[in-house]
């Protein structure tokens, strides 16, 4: 029985390693990535953001022409969609 573990646990923790590295890429990647700011970004900018994607992004635009800048990552939630999830997540990434 010990024989069969031995053997095995390395491919397992492989595979687990092998399993996690998009989720630990997507971290370095969102840490490295500077902040965007909300008030200035383009559409297809806005639409990097996680959540957000092409569709909330022209939301995004949208709400600000019509209802002037966003002074905090709050002030997102107006904007249909947008939830304070997403609003929670994109904390570290956007300025104003």
């Amino acid at each position: 029985m010990k024989s069969v573990i031995r053997q095995r646990l390395p491919g397992l923790l492989l595979v687990m390693l092998l399993g996690l590295s998009p989720f630990i890429a997507g971290q370095v990647l969102a840490q490295e990535m500077e902040p965007i700011n909300i008030n200035s970004a383009d559409a297809e900018l806005l639409a990097e953001l996680p959540g957000i994607g092409e569709t909330r992004a022209a939301a995004i635009i949208e709400d600000r022409e019509a209802n002037g800048p966003y002074a905090s990552a709050e002030d997102l939630t107006r904007v249909s969609g947008i939830g304070e999830a997403t609003v929670e997540g994109l904390a570290d990434q956007v300025t104003f």
